[in-house]
């Protein structure tokens, strides 16, 4: 027809509408950039080095290989008791340190830039994805409105805030592969090469972020192929004659993740050590119904989707829904579109994105939902759900207000304009406020062992010390925050073997050179006259073979410090347990005693001399008859000449485990050592030491069979001032 318009070319009103309307457009568009600026500045980037305040362990060990790194180290994999990750994050923390130093900033802020950067390249990827209709004609306010929505809502996401914050490397998934998709989509349909093929070296890179990157090329093989169906039409045909392009990403995304893909080739337990201890296809997982337990968890997982939250306060606030109840609303009904318009490649991109990178939530069954092991999929939830909103919006103003699209448009920019603002003050009072000084925060991440390390680290020491620290408190925040010249050696907790703690310590002690001073870490939150745990049983060692100095204080912890140690002999708690056969009627035996001070150890022929200033220990074997029910506590007394009770100190009976009683296994010996200080004010003189046991419920003592009485005498002993010894 004369006149008439092709078919995709904008007609001269239209164009010169959209001419007339292309500044707002700018300035919506930069209006965008800015709100995102300011939500990342405040919600991922504000106070990072200080919250969260703990260091938990996944992070410490990131930290601690980029350490290794810096120090020559070098890796694609780095493998680890706990599985071990993969490299990027190691060599982009090892820049950060080394631009910022060993610090909680330098650790989080590149995976904190990954998530702020992730919310502009999902703004940019929808306006790609969106700003052109099905038949090529541009739909600029339809892309700028999905990748605006999308992105501000992910920006302000208290869930996003608290999983961006922390050092998982899922958030660089999440960069990469927004990235690879939008630069891939621009390239393809601009013809760039160059773009092309930087999104195929991002594909690559993603192969050394996390776990569910591994499910990526399925993504790109599942959308390359969907151009196919059905088969025969143009983009089929348009498909067959870019394989040049097809060549180039794939071969620069191989070339990348070649390094990483040979590693896991000579390796295989690496790449499935952990996906096999999750794996619904384990049965000691599925418990024998694999198909059930995973569709309850396909249930589980898509519920966080409006319905139910993370439980984990590492991973979420208050076990909020990844999605709330309006944002859910929308992005089922974005669902429900974008498969009835699965022939739009921008619905079925995003569907199969989310469909691949929700798998391997599906197949990993610890809890549900797993908001960390979802997080590659969020960008394209982000973009369904503004879709939804966008389809939602564009059918209510053709059955209400077809008349009114200017007032309608600028009515709901309002009201999206004061939600998102309101969701971000929410979430930044919620996290602040309120996430970042909850109980179960400071439980996910570990917050003692990182307050000890920054203590330990802000201690004066020098060349020649040495830290006795028990393996309670071994941590990788220590390994990462400490770093001071003294030693930190971990002594074994629990421990059965006293002969072999004593020999460990020797050992670390004998290995250093110019030893001049040992500082042992004891903790407060400990009844202090028991030493059955991991710190007295140093103290009775030290006390024989060193010197004491003095004691530093701390809230949680206290630091004996020791001087001229002696390692011109073996190292031992005790010669000799002197033979008893002490049973009771409650079912334990006492089968042997030691008693001592320094080196000094009680004999049978003569009393031992106690010197009122130090502490002196108790070594009782012991053995249960009978599967006990009891917990038995010990009482520890001095009786004068005239039976007047001068000292007592009582302990809850454990063994070197720390089991009570009612967890030992009848028929083992079992020794526990206990260690006392004298009160100042006993008076010098002779004195006998008796022992009671009674049980720790009801305060009953058990008595001796055959003598029917609870006390036992143990040995007599002198108390004499020091300088009288």
């Amino acid at each position: 027809m004369p006149g008439s318009v092709p078919p995709g070319v904008p007609s001269a009103r239209s164009a010169k509408s959209q001419s007339s309307r292309l500044p707002s457009y700018r300035l919506i568009s930069s209006a965008i950039i800015v709100a995102l600026t300011l939500a990342v500045a405040m919600l991922r980037l504000y106070r990072l080095g200080e919250l969260p305040a703990g260091i938990q362990v996944s992070e410490a060990l990131n930290g601690v290989d980029a350490l290794r790194v810096l120090d020559g180290e070098h890796a694609v994999f780095f493998p680890s008791e706990f599985s071990g990750h993969e490299g990027l994050v190691v060599y982009l923390i090892a820049l950060s340190i080394a631009l910022l130093g060993q610090t909680d900033l330098a650790l989080r802020l590149p995976t904190a830039i990954a998530s702020a950067g992730t919310v502009f390249v999902v703004f940019w990827l929808g306006r790609l994805l969106f700003g052109r209709d099905e038949i090529g004609r541009e739909t600029p306010w339809r892309g700028i409105f999905i990748g605006g929505v999308g992105s501000c809502l992910m920006a302000v996401s208290i869930g996003q805030t608290v999983l961006g914050r922390t050092v998982f490397r899922a958030n660089h998934l999440l960069l990469l592969l927004s990235l690879c998709l939008a630069l891939l989509w621009w390239g393809w349909r601009e013809r760039k090469w160059w773009a092309i093929t930087l999104a195929g070296v991002c594909a690559g890179l993603v192969q050394y972020t996390y776990i569910p990157a591994r499910f990526t090329p399925f993504l790109f093989v599942a959308f390359g192929l969907s151009f196919l169906i059905p088969l025969g039409s143009a983009e089929s045909r348009n498909l067959g004659s870019e394989g040049r392009r097809i060549i180039n990403f794939g071969g620069a995304a191989l070339l990348v993740a070649a390094p990483i893909m040979i590693f896991f080739a000579f390796n295989p337990e690496h790449f499935f050590l952990r996906s096999n201890s999750l794996s619904v296809l384990q049965p000691e997982v599925n418990q024998g119904n694999p198909l059930g337990t995973f569709v309850e968890s396909v249930v589980w997982h898509l519920a966080a989707f409006g319905f139910k939250g993370d439980v984990s306060w590492r991973h979420n606030f208050g076990a909020l829904p990844m999605l709330n109840p309006w944002e859910a609303f929308f992005f089922w009904i974005g669902v429900g579109v974008s498969l009835w318009r699965w022939r739009n490649p921008a619905c079925r991109l995003l569907l199969l994105w989310g469909a691949f990178l929700l798998l391997p939530a599906f197949i990993a069954v610890d809890y549900a939902p797993n908001t960390l092991r979802m997080l590659g999929a969020t960008p394209a939830v982000y973009l369904v759900l503004a879709f939804g909103l966008w389809e939602a919006f564009q059918f209510a103003k053709r059955r209400m207000f077809p008349n009114r699209v200017t007032e309608s448009a600028v009515a709901l920019g309002a009201i999206l304009t004061a939600t998102i603002l309101l969701q971000g003050v929410t979430s930044f009072r919620n996290f602040f406020g309120i996430w970042a000084f909850e109980r179960g925060v400071q439980f996910a991440y570990e917050v003692p062992w990182s307050d000890f390390a920054r203590t330990l680290d802000s201690l004066p020491t020098e060349d020649g010390e040495i830290y006795l620290v028990p393996n309670s408190l071994d941590h990788p925040s220590l390994d990462y925050i400490y770093k001071g010249p003294a030693p930190v050696f971990y002594f074994p907790r629990e421990t059965t073997d006293l002969d072999f703690l004593a020999e460990e310590i020797e050992s670390a002690l004998a290995a250093m050179e110019n030893l001049t001073k040992v500082k042992v870490v004891r903790l407060n939150n400990v009844h202090i006259g028991w030493i059955g745990n991991d710190t007295g049983r140093v103290s009775v060692l030290m006390g024989k073979y060193a010197q004491f100095i003095d004691t530093q204080h701390f809230n949680d912890f206290r630091i004996d410090n020791y001087t001229n140690v002696s390692l011109e002999r073996p190292w031992t708690f005790f010669d000799r347990l002197a033979p008893l056969s002490v049973q009771y009627d409650g079912g334990i035996t006492l089968t042997g005693f030691a008693l001592g001070q320094g080196v000094e150890e009680h004999s049978d022929s003569s009393p031992l001399d106690l010197v009122r200033e130090r502490p002196f220990w108790i070594a009782l074997n012991w053995e249960t008859l009978q599967d006990l029910e009891i917990d038995y506590s010990i009482s520890i007394r001095l009786y004068g000449a005239e039976g007047e009770i001068v000292f007592q100190e009582d302990a809850l009976l454990w063994n070197p485990l720390h089991q009570p009683t009612s967890g030992w296994t009848p028929g083992d010996r079992t020794n526990a050592l206990f260690q006392f200080n004298l009160p100042p004010d006993i008076a010098s003189g002779n004195y006998n030491l008796r022992l009671i046991v009674y049980n720790v419920e009801n305060l009953v003592p058990t008595v001796q069979v055959g003598v029917w009485e609870p006390e036992f005498s143990l040995a007599d002993v002198a108390v004499r001032d020091a300088d009288k010894k």
